[in-house]
């Protein structure tokens, strides 16, 4: 068998929960990786240094190396120019185009969706709001190009024969953009890299891209109330934004290591979190050190953070239902009133649900039976999905 595995892009700054399972799949399945664009193997602090990775003409082009969202016009045109004729199953990544690939009907293409393209579907007015290219002429041409996408979005979603989603959350979401089943196998988590601490500090964390959805200035403003000790972790457009933002308790730290945020991690009273994630790796990591969490009520947080108002006896965290300084300031008020109850070492029991030996188990397991059907000759609407999402 011959497998091909084609993810968007590979740069030093892509390190998110897509790579985390592109590195993972490759412990356990010999595949040719492709890629949009490759930084990674020349990159000699990275697993994929001096491997040979497909590329499309995309790499060629200025500034590729800072990321390929600048073309997002050309990104259908550019993945379907990979040629992929010579495998036999074809194990995609994606979270933009990289499920678009062109394949035969001899071949398999099982796709793992991290996300339908959020900036089209979920957040396209946010993008046309926040951004110079949603006013005027430019933004008529957008939002005619945003349509484009969408079209061609639901198009390629009918080139894979089974879709992986990496949460519940997603599986709805599939649904809804591509009106496709897709089988729920959360991503891999190392568990391992975050070391497990009892005893808390009186700070309370946050760590994220500081980017407009992630709602940080929410968070600040909620703590500003507060008055408690706040730490923000991270870069990105709206860094100044919230420095300028913090009052005294809240330090804005920007960038660290990673072994610090390990530690600031293990420390903390609890990580905050207001943003709607697909998943949200960021949660199971805190749990990981025994970190309680406070998280907005919504997407993936939902299926990794137990609300011990519910759960008294497994409580992970607090959820709070509205994207409002209110409802973060009410939630950790409460949280105040009943950190005592939360047990560390539980916390890090939820978390160890999310390791990666589950992860590449399940996916395995799932691979070999599509396999299976395939070559006997059935149809993915024949398929049976245990423990999937259904419509």
């Amino acid at each position: 068998m011959k497998y091909a595995l084609v993810h968007e892009w590979l740069t030093p700054k892509a390190t998110g929960g897509s790579e985390l399972v592109v590195r993972e799949i490759l412990k356990h399945i010999d595949a040719d990786l492709y890629a949009l664009i490759d930084f990674e193997s020349t990159n000699p602090h990275s697993y994929l240094f001096e491997r040979f990775i497909g590329t499309t003409f995309l790499q060629q082009l200025p500034f590729a190396r800072n990321g390929v969202q600048k073309y997002l016009p050309l990104l259908p045109l550019a993945i379907e120019q990979l040629d992929l004729r010579d495998y036999n199953i074809i194990l995609s990544s994606s979270h933009a185009v990289a499920k678009g690939v062109l394949t035969s009907p001899q071949q398999l293409h099982i796709s793992y969706c991290h996300t339908p393209m959020r900036y089209i579907w979920d957040l396209t007015f946010d993008y046309l709001g926040s951004s110079r290219m949603g006013r005027g002429l430019q933004g008529a041409m957008t939002r005619y190009l945003l349509h484009q996408l969408r079209q061609w979005d639901v198009l390629s979603a009918n080139r894979v024969d089974y879709f992986i989603a990496n949460s519940l959350h997603t599986a709805r979401r599939i649904w809804r953009c591509y009106r496709r089943q897709a089988h729920v196998i959360y991503p891999p988590v190392n568990v391992d890299r975050f070391p497990f601490q009892a005893k808390k500090s009186d700070y309370y964390l946050t760590v994220s891209r500081i980017v407009s959805y992630k709602q940080i200035a929410l968070i600040v403003q909620a703590f500003n109330q507060l008055g408690y000790p706040l730490i923000v972790i991270g870069e990105g457009a709206q860094l100044q934004e919230i420095r300028q933002l913090a009052k005294p308790n809240v330090q804005v730290l920007g960038f660290v290591t990673d072994a610090e945020v390990e530690r600031y991690m293990a420390e903390a009273k609890a990580f905050v979190y207001a943003a709607c994630e697909d998943f949200g790796i960021a949660l199971v990591e805190a749990q990981a050190c025994g970190t309680p969490v406070i998280a907005y009520g919504a997407g993936g947080a939902l299926e990794t953070v137990h609300d011990i108002r519910k759960h008294p006896d497994r409580g992970t965290g607090l959820l709070f239902q509205e994207q409002t300084p209110v409802a973060l300031i009410e939630a950790v008020k409460t949280f105040e009133a009943s950190s005592a109850a939360f047990s560390p070492e539980q916390i890090r029991l939820n978390a160890a649900k999310f390791a990666p030996e589950i992860f590449s188990d399940r996916y395995l397991t799932f691979v070999e039976r599509c396999y299976q059907d395939h070559k006997s000759g059935f149809s993915a609407d024949n398929f049976k999905f245990p423990e999937s999402y259904s419509p």
